[in-house]
């Protein structure tokens, strides 16, 4: 079966439609002066969470995560003031 295809100035103004049909499993090839420069694929193994909380008993933090110890090299490593 043949790819859709649009051309760049259709992709910009329909890319919610574009999208759309990548969410349901197509794949759309963006061309440029007739040449295919980009292919849209609908992501694979997509992890959703199911909301607040989804991560608990999962992620572990020492006990010093938010002294003003570790504030202060955080800030350090982004340049900050601490």
């Amino acid at each position: 079966m043949a790819l859709t295809q649009y051309n760049m100035h259709d992709a910009k103004t329909q890319l919610s439609r574009i999208v759309e049909r990548v969410e349901h499993g197509e794949t759309i090839l963006i061309s440029r002066a007739g040449k295919p420069v980009a292919k849209v694929v609908p992501l694979t193994d997509v992890r959703r969470r199911t909301g607040r909380g989804s991560l608990a008993g999962r992620i572990r933090l020492s006990p010093d995560w938010d002294s003003a110890e570790v504030n202060e090299q955080i800030a350090d490593d982004f340049g900050l003031p601490s």
